[in-house]
């Protein structure tokens, strides 16, 4: 895939992301003289006939849904090899997931935001299709003709028509959006299931954390003191577990977010944001992109390697660690540096529960800042809830710093940090973070396995 230049008439420019099935490419149609985004099935699922009618599936549900909340297909094709793809709409402003990084969202604008995705599953709904993987990475913005902004739903990887939802068999969805009936095998579910889904992207865009298990969601105001009670009922019935609770349809759920967006409550007083919360947009895998793709990648005695997008860092984790991968650069400023989009990467063996302090996850997170002091900031952070162990120097190669280690952390994991700087002084600088749990303590091996060029 990487040595193809052009699909059809459509001129590809640079990749956008890489899902589980397929991979999406920024292109140029030249007839058209306009920027598109083109699907493409992966190489390795390419025998597998089931995966390739899902993927078709997709393309059509696209179609047939017909709104203009929902991204629009302009055409499909095969690959000399065989491998469909389709064509569609590209947005050009990026995903929810994007605007994420910087952390928590003003209150209206998230409310705004939430409701003009609840407008987009309802057209979906109305064209009797359900999602089944709402979230923020699936929700893409665009800018209209007229410079506002437009909402899109996308990556119907996932979705079915309502009359075969009642009857599903499989669980299916991403840990935190996912209805209970929706992650148990035989249980039949219903548009309100995509309401769920929608309460945990509001959820998640005001608070900037991903709500827990159905059943154990926080109160959204507990993570954002000050916010308008009536707000804080919205998303939870929303995260109702039993669906009969929930908000009816999307387009209510909808209805009433837009009634708080407009309310004088809704503009409470951010708050400020300390160094742990500057951490967790990091811990949250704070990777401008999309989806993270499985890593597909030939293992060894020593582990699996992987880079990300621009090439420009690579690392080497242990076979088990090497699972799920985002590859596509972070920002800065999530650790208080000046922000921007720089190169990075997050590797592990489950990203969705990264920021789970708590959670059984091993990985990386590796990002580089061609500015500012990232071992002033690092040596800020803390984390509450874990034993801090000290620190160590740190010397390999190029690279020298100080290794800080806590343990005991919720549910025994443990992390180590770092702030790497070239042996000479100067720029560019390296964060990293290691999650581990169990076992031995790979953090010299991996920090040894690191190349930045």
């Amino acid at each position: 895939m990487h040595s193809l230049e052009r699909i059809g008439r459509y001129r590809l420019e640079r990749r956008l992301g890489t899902g589980a099935f397929g991979t999406v490419w920024l292109a140029h149609d030249d007839e058209l003289e306009a920027p598109v985004a083109v699907k493409v099935l992966a190489e390795n699922w390419s025998h597998r006939l089931d995966v390739r009618e899902r993927f078709l599936a997709e393309a059509r549900l696209l179609r047939r849904a017909g709104s203009s909340r929902v991204a629009q297909v302009y055409d499909i094709g095969e690959l000399p090899d065989g491998r469909p793809y389709f064509v569609m709409e590209y947005a050009d402003v990026g995903t929810l997931a994007d605007l994420l990084d910087a952390g928590p969202l003003p209150v209206p604008e998230a409310l705004r935001l939430t409701a003009l995705a609840a407008r987009s599953a309802h057209a979906l709904h109305e064209a009797g299709i359900v999602h089944r993987d709402v979230k923020p990475s699936n929700v893409l913005l665009r800018t209209a003709p007229d410079g506002t902004r437009r909402v899109l739903l996308a990556d119907l990887g996932l979705a079915k028509s309502l009359a075969q939802a009642s009857g599903l068999t499989l669980a299916a969805g991403s840990a935190g959006y996912r209805p209970p009936e929706q992650a148990v095998p035989g249980a039949g579910i219903d548009a309100r299931a995509d309401v769920y889904g929608l309460g945990a992207v509001g959820y998640r865009l005001v608070t900037g954390t991903v709500p827990a298990e159905p059943g154990a969601v926080v109160r959204p105001e507990r993570l954002r003191p000050g916010l308008d009670p009536g707000v804080a009922r919205a998303l939870m019935r929303a995260l109702e577990p039993d669906r009969e609770r929930r908000w009816p349809t999307a387009e209510a759920f909808a209805d009433e977010l837009e009634r708080l967006a407009s309310a004088p409550t809704a503009a409470v007083r951010p708050r400020g944001r300390s160094r742990t919360v500057a951490l967790a947009a990091v811990a949250a895998v704070a990777v401008v992109g999309a989806a993270f793709a499985l890593v597909n990648r030939p293992s060894s005695a020593s582990g699996v390697g992987v880079e990300d997008a621009t090439g420009r860092i690579a690392v080497r984790v242990p076979d088990g660690w090497g699972r799920q991968l985002r590859d596509s650069g972070w920002d800065p400023a999530a650790l208080g540096l000046p922000a921007g989009h720089e190169p990075g990467l997050a590797v592990a063996d489950d990203l969705t529960r990264w920021q789970d302090h708590g959670a059984d996850v091993r990985g990386v997170f590796a990002g580089l800042s061609e500015h500012g002091d990232v071992t002033a900031r690092v040596d800020a952070l803390g984390h509450p809830g874990c034993h801090y162990d000290g620190a160590r120097a740190y010397t390999g190669g190029r690279w020298h710093g100080r290794i800080r280690a806590w343990s005991d952390c919720p549910g025994g994991g443990r992390l180590t940090e770092t702030a790497l700087v070239p042996a000479g002084g100067g720029q560019p600088q390296l964060y990293v973070q290691i999650r581990q749990h169990g076992g031995g303590d790979a953090t010299d091996r991996v920090l040894g396995s690191l190349r930045v060029t």
